[in-house]
Parts: structure tokens; C-alpha cells; sequence
């Protein structure tokens, strides 16, 4: 289910990089502060959304169903504070009504194996968010993906618009259907993945 990234974290210490997502750094336009926040990072791969996160302040649960991906972020960020690892499935994990103030599904949505599962762990990361709250979001989406670095993976892909219908009843603060063009440090295959980014404000239930 981790669209086959585990060679990049077994071969490479810092797969990602130590920098935070741009829809992540857009969080600091909208909230005054982040101290004290309690932030989910679904899907955290190496945790570079959560470290930065808790740098800030944050209460940061940084979960990743590799357990390469929590190593190599333990050992990267292993003496900051205010940034709890779990190892687990996202699928299975209890998550509370309305407990997190932000919650950042960054990489994660298109992993799932089936559009339904998708749909789904969607639903339950935007129940957990409060009202008012943030959710970030960053998957494939189905208008172009090239996946010849990624052999065996076959994500799950909606449309930009089927993201956006998702939210209705949000607020969009920002968004954007762009391609981003990459190479992994692991194969340094070039290749171009159609990306959905979205900031969106849970409005007051």
C-alpha cells in the first residue's frame, strides 16, 4: 500500500528531504500560531510535514504503516519535541471525532488499494479534523501519471474535481491541479505525476 517506496527508505536515509510540503507551509498564512495545536500526519512517510510542524509548537502524531519510513524519521528528528511515531495502518486506526486541529494527508490518499478504501480513510481523516480546522492535502490524480519510477505501483486515482467534491461544505483557501516533474534519489528515474493540493477550512458544524 506504500506505492513501493520502501526500496527509496531502505537505500536512502532521508528519502524525502528535510523540507515541509508547500500547502503545508501555506498553514503559517492562515493560523497566528501553531503551540499547543494537536496535528495529525497521515501517511507521514519520513515525517518531514510533522518535524516541521513541531517545530512550530505543535502536538504532532506522525503515522506511517512502514516501518523504514518511522526509522528513518526517529533517527533524522529524533530529539524533537512535541512529535509522537506510530506505526500503523491508517485503515485500522481508531480516530477520534473532531480531535485534530490540522490533519495532513500528504502522499497518502492514492496509495490505497481500492477507490472505496480512498473514499473511506477520507471521510474518517475529515471527521477527526475540528470545527473550525485545516486539512492538507496532497495526492495523484488521474489526468496524467507517469509511473515508470514506481514499478508495480497502481494507485488509486480520482479527478481534481472529485477532490474538490469531497470538500463541499469546506472552505477552499487553496488549490491546484499541477504536475510535478521529480526524480527519487534511490533509481533517478525522471518522471511526471499529475498532483491535486488542497487547503481546505472545515466551516463550523
Amino acid at each position: 500500500m506504500n506505492g513501493g517506496y520502501d526500496d527509496g527508505y531502505r537505500e536512502c536515509p532521508c528519502f524525502w528531504g528535510t523540507e515541509p510540503g508547500t500547502f503545508v507551509r501555506l498553514l503559517q498564512q492562515q493560523l497566528p500560531a501553531f503551540s499547543g495545536l494537536r496535528i495529525l500526519d497521515a501517511g507521514c512517510g519520513e515525517g518531514k510535514n510533522a518535524a516541521f510542524l513541531a517545530r512550530q509548537g505543535a502536538l504532532v502524531d506522525a503515522i506511517d504503516l512502514s516501518d523504514l519510513a518511522i526509522r528513518n524519521g526517529r533517527r533524522h528528528w529524533s530529539k524533537l519535541a512535541g512529535l509522537s511515531w506510530q506505526l500503523g495502518d491508517i485503515r485500522r486506526i481508531d480516530l477520534p471525532r473532531e480531535h485534530y486541529d490540522v490533519v495532513v494527508a500528504y502522499g497518502l490518499l492514492h496509495c490505497m488499494p481500492f477507490i472505496p478504501e480512498l473514499m473511506d480513510v477520507l471521510a474518517r481523516l475529515q471527521n477527526a479534523t475540528r470545527s473550525p480546522g485545516y486539512f492538507v492535502l496532497c495526492a495523484f490524480n488521474s489526468r496524467r501519471q507517469d509511473l515508470d519510477a514506481h514499478p508495480g505501483f497502481a494507485p488509486s486515482l480520482l479527478t481534481h474535481a472529485d477532490y474538490l467534491a469531497a470538500f463541499s461544505g469546506w472552505k477552499i483557501v487553496a488549490g491546484s491541479d499541477a504536475d510535478l516533474t521529480e526524480r527519487h534519489p534511490h533509481n533517478n528515474i525522471e518522471h511526471t505525476h499529475a498532483l491535486t493540493r488542497l487547503l481546505a477550512r472545515k466551516e463550523l458544524s
